[in-house]
């Protein structure tokens, strides 16, 4: 009786070399080390692999034998999703994309929801290497991520003794946004912020909670802001800082909406991301307010559609950071000392900051 296709046993890479009349290590070479045989003979046992139905060579095997996994890890604290959805996370993701082309790699995405803990999504991570992007100094995740073998490079935050990291200078970056608003006159002003803890706060942000956030980027954006509008004595206590848990258009729209209701008079509203601050324009537009005439609007991080409506904010090359990222991962030093890479970050005026109303001036609110 004919055995079934079902039935057959499969192809495996002993089998195939016996066919061939090739050693195992030709075979291995074909799929891993290509350039050892000539182009004749790998299509060659490529093409009777195919017709046996020998599938490769197995990757977990593989990896056990040789200690390497072929891709590199980012842990994203956010809902996978948010890595395709968010212009920055997306344009970050790009760049190490790119990194890891450049050197032959794997890339996995390892979310972890930051409003439930998955750690095992670390654990079981087969990767040689991670990239953090943006956590919380107190987030398990990256306590999982730094218990691994493997080398860390984070982005952005937080800042780790021993550990690589890439980033810009957050507090000089907003202290030249604070300084231009300052210079054009403004002194009654508002914030809206992102998280700056894992839990969740849609709220005025205290003082308190401002300077012991978990997220130390957004620590440091609003320790300069505050430093520099105290230096022209506005009492910092006295500034609405609505914090929002979600990075979002619509959030950014609530938390405007938040601070002119708890100050009609406020002239500008700074917001420490570029989403934010385009919610905080959608509500302008809602109440009947001009920008920059009746409200000043600005931004933090550079993306595209920032640059298409206008908006001022300061620029961060957030693909770039992607990029070194990979490179430090891969290029690890000999000596183990940690490396720090800042980054530059510029100012651009657009057309959502202007000197603010004069009282005189009708205001164009509700």
């Amino acid at each position: 009786m004919v055995r079934s296709i079902s039935s057959r046993r499969p192809a495996t890479l002993a089998s195939l070399a016996a066919e061939l009349g090739v050693s195992r290590t030709t075979v291995s070479n074909a799929y891993n080390r290509p350039d050892q045989l000539s182009p004749e003979l790998r299509q060659r046992v490529l093409e009777a692999a195919r017709r046996v139905g020998y599938p490769g060579p197995d990757p977990v095997a593989r990896s056990l034998r040789t200690r390497k996994a072929g891709a590199l890890g980012l842990l994203l604290t956010e809902n996978l999703s948010y890595a395709f959805r968010d212009p920055a996370a997306v344009s970050f993701l790009e760049g190490l994309a790119l990194s890891c082309e450049a050197a032959g790699q794997g890339l996995l995405l390892v979310p972890a929801n930051p409003e439930r803990e998955d750690l095992a999504a670390v654990h079981r991570a087969g990767v040689d290497g991670f990239v953090v992007y943006s956590v919380p100094d107190d987030d398990p995740h990256l306590a999982a991520v730094l218990e691994r073998p493997v080398p860390t490079v984070v982005c952005d935050q937080p800042s780790l003794p021993g550990v690589d990291t890439v980033g810009i200078d957050d507090g000089s970056a907003m202290t030249g946004m604070a300084e231009h608003l300052i210079g054009l006159g403004h002194r009654r002003v508002g914030v809206v912020c992102m998280r700056l803890g894992r839990d969740r706060n849609d709220a005025v942000a205290s003082l308190d909670r401002q300077r012991s956030a978990h997220f130390h980027v957004q620590r440091a954006r609003l320790v300069a802001l505050a430093a520099a509008f105290e230096a022209v004595g506005v009492q910092w206590a006295q500034v609405p800082v609505v914090e929002r848990f979600d990075h979002s258009v619509e959030s950014g729209a609530s938390a405007t909406a938040r601070i002119l209701d708890l100050d009609p008079e406020i002239t500008a509203v700074v917001c420490t991301s570029d989403i934010l601050a385009l919610g905080a324009l959608e509500e302008a537009r809602r109440r009947g307010l001009r920008v920059p005439q009746d409200l000043t609007v600005t931004g933090f991080d550079g993306i595209a559609e920032a640059e298409r409506v206008g908006l001022t904010t300061v620029v961060q090359p957030v693909r770039d950071k992607g990029a070194e990222a990979g490179r430090l991962l891969r290029e690890q030093p000999d000596h183990g000392r940690p490396r720090k890479i800042v980054l530059p970050t510029s100012l651009r005026t657009g057309g959502t900051a202007a000197p603010p109303r004069n009282s005189q001036e009708r205001w164009f609110g509700p």
